[in-house]
C-alpha cells in the first residue's frame, strides 16, 4: 500500500518548526490571506503547484522539501542515524540532548530579524488603536 503525503499537514509543521503562527504565517502569504484561510490550506491533502511555490517562498524552503517531508520516515531516519552513532561513539543520549548544537537565541534572532517588518507594522498597527482609543475616552470624558 503506497502512503499518500499530506501536504497541507507538512506546511503546518515547517511553519510550527519555523516558529510562525497560523496569522503571522498569513500575513507572509500576502494581503488575502487570513488565519482562517492557512487553517483550510493546512487541512489540504494536495496543493496546487502554484500556492506551494508560494509558500515554499514565504517559508524559505524548497518546494520538494515541503511536497516530500514524511515525518515517520525523518523520525526513523534520525533515530536509526542518531542512536547508532551514540553507540559506536560511546555518547549519552543525555548529553546529546543537554548539549544542543542550535542555539536557541541564535534561532531567536534569525526568526526576529526575519519578520522584522512583521513586527513592526505590528507596533505601528498597536500604537494607532491606542491613539484612537485615547481620543474616544478624551472626547467622553470632556
Amino acid at each position: 500500500m503506497e502512503k499518500t503525503i499530506h501536504q497541507g499537514r507538512n506546511v503546518r509543521r515547517f511553519r510550527e518548526l519555523l516558529g510562525h503562527k497560523q496569522e503571522a504565517f498569513a500575513s507572509m502569504l500576502g494581503d488575502d490571506w487570513t488565519q482562517i484561510k492557512v487553517s483550510r490550506l493546512e487541512a489540504k491533502e494536495e496543493i496546487e503547484s502554484e500556492l506551494m511555490e508560494q509558500i515554499a517562498k514565504a517559508l524559505k524552503l524548497p518546494v520538494e522539501a515541503i511536497k516530500n517531508f514524511d515525518e515517520e520516515n525523518a523520525i526513523n531516519i534520525i533515530s536509526n542515524n542518531s542512536f547508532e552513532n551514540c553507540e559506536q561513539t560511546g555518547a549519552s543520549i543525555a548529553s546529546i540532548l543537554h548539549n544542543p548544537t542550535i542555539n536557541p537565541v541564535d534561532k531567536w534572532m534569525e526568526a526576529l530579524e526575519e519578520n522584522k517588518s512583521l513586527y513592526l507594522a505590528l507596533l505601528k498597527e498597536k500604537d494607532e488603536k491606542i491613539a484612537l482609543l485615547e481620543k474616544l475616552v478624551n472626547g467622553k470624558i470632556k
